[in-house]
């Protein structure tokens, strides 16, 4: 595409947005004529819709860029694909987190009047639009949950000090700020090396397929059950965790028996290759995608909607509006703005998910995509709340590590073996390493084991293996990438904070 014709394109979409923008207010006036039809109410409604603009462009995305990275799907097919989900989620089951932000972060009891509140919600919503505005333009996947976090934070500090946040509240974000993408990039890792181990490692990978695929998509219908009774549709069924794990693994054991039949069929026509049995994930990988978009929208249309919400309550405190009323509008917003701002703005950071961290198949993707559900579940046992951002780009960097890992252990391995046999017959040890590549997982422990009885040359020292492995150290994972996510995630909540506190000084 040419640079006009992208600037056509960027063009339409500003255009596309303004509307969006511009229909927000002029529905906000033709709903609350009656009731407050101030300027300062609609301007709130307006931001409201910039900042589900900002999320859809920043951290909607982030479930479907493993589908673009392993071409499991197209861009725009993925973006639409994840809006129709996205919508659902945010309209249908997003009215249970929004009393969070509201007032979960800042104790807005002690907030002197309806004005002062309404100043600090304005701030916090202006400076998370600022922060992800940078974050989208520089292609940097941050947390919208930390970012509006510390819009709130910083915006109450302004008003009452340091006393009015709820640090406790503040403390367990923090720490799944750490805990939920170490934790998800090790399930994935480890995910990676199963799949490997009992599939792409085996002499018939097909018939190995057969027998561990309809395993896995049934263990992916449970967590996902699981994860959707307890996150994404608790506010239309409330359930507790053990009836969600027996539910969710009834469910699981339908899929297994309902898939087995046709994967083990499918399977016995497949060519014994890595590419094929690649596409046998393709359709589960659709449906985790889907799941997942459906609970983010749930989940992070309080970003957007939650501070909109909480200035109408304190402006309409005397007014006889249904709270339900005001929730039903204002996630009607959030179910419109974050799928328009993913297939408006989403491509770049779909594209930094799905291709510029590391290189991504099917398989990997849907390690990906399983490592996000089981770590939101773990999580939730421990009341941690964490970033759909931070689970899912720290399962593309366990990927990477992993890769990283068994390529160069690989390469050690087979230098390691030529070292020790240069004065050997070299057809020899070129035909052993052909007989160790083609062996299966199990077979190459036995070869490996045989060598080191007859050799025991092959038993490296510390120096030895440390030399070798700076010498066939393999990058899978882009470290500018790494290291501009990392730095961007570390100064995402006092960045915004401080932002806040001073919009709110200036406003003031």
């Amino acid at each position: 595409m040419s640079k006009t014709e992208n600037s056509a394109v960027t063009a339409a979409n500003h255009l596309l947005a303004l509307l969006f923008l511009g229909a927000v207010g002029i529905i906000y006036h033709y709903l609350y004529s009656s009731l407050d039809n101030s300027l300062l109410m609609i301007a709130a409604a307006v931001l409201g819709g910039y900042l589900a603009l900002n999320i859809g462009a920043n951290d909607a995305g982030n479930n479907i860029g493993p589908l673009v990275g392993s071409a499991v799907i197209g861009l725009t097919a993925a973006m639409l694909f994840a809006a129709v989900f996205e919508a659902a989620g945010a309209y249908l089951a997003g009215g249970e987190v929004i009393s969070t932000i509201k007032k979960g972060i800042v104790d807005t009891d002690r907030f002197s009047d309806a004005e002062t509140i309404t100043r600090a919600m304005f701030s916090a919503m202006i400076a998370t639009a600022i922060w992800l505005n940078l974050a989208t333009l520089t292609g940097t996947p941050v947390s919208t949950t930390h970012t509006i976090v510390g819009g709130v934070v910083g915006a109450g500090i302004a008003v009452g000090g340091v006393d009015v946040v709820n640090w406790d509240t503040l403390a367990t974000i923090t720490v799944s700020w750490f805990f939920s993408p170490v934790i998800s990039g090790i399930i994935a890792a480890l995910l990676l090396y199963l799949v490997k181990r009992t599939i792409t490692y085996q002499e018939d990978m097909s018939r190995a397929a057969g027998r561990v695929l309809p395993l896995l998509v049934g263990f992916m219908a449970w967590s996902f059950s699981t994860y959707l009774m307890i996150k994404g549709v608790k506010a239309s069924w409330r359930v507790d965790t053990l009836t969600a794990l027996i539910c969710s693994f009834a469910i699981g054991l339908g899929v297994y028996m309902v898939t087995k039949p046709s994967i083990v069929q499918r399977t016995a026509l497949l060519p014994n290759t890595k590419s094929a049995v690649n596409r046998l994930f393709n359709i589960p990988l659709l449906f985790g995608a889907g799941l997942l978009s459906f609970a983010h929208g749930s989940n992070d249309v309080a970003n957007a909607i939650g501070p909109v919400i909480a200035i109408k309550e304190a402006m309409t405190a005397t007014a006889q509006t249904s709270p339900a009323h005001i929730s039903h509008w204002g996630l009607l917003i959030g179910a419109v703005g974050i799928p328009m701002g993913l297939v408006l703005y989403g491509r770049r950071l779909i594209k930094t998910i799905g291709s510029e961290i590391t290189e991504l198949d099917q398989v990997r993707a849907f390690c990906i995509v399983t490592s996000v559900t089981i770590t939101v579940l773990l999580a939730s046992q421990f009341g941690l709340p964490v970033s759909s951002t931070h689970t899912a780009v720290g399962a593309v960097f366990g990927i990477g590590f992993m890769r990283e890992i068994l390529k160069t252990n690989y390469a050690i391995l087979l230098e390691t073996l030529r070292r020790h046999h240069q004065h050997h017959d070299q057809e020899q040890v070129e035909a052993f390493i052909t007989q160790f590549d083609n062996a299966t997982f199990n077979d190459k422990g036995r070869l490996l084991a045989e060598l080191d009885r007859s050799d025991s040359r092959l038993k490296l020292s510390k120096k030895e293996r440390g030399s070798l492995q700076k010498l066939y150290s393999y990058e899978f994972v882009k470290r500018t990438t790494f290291l501009r996510i990392l730095m961007a995630w570390v100064v995402t909540l006092p960045v915004s904070a401080v932002l806040a506190s001073l919009i709110f000084v200036l406003l003031d």
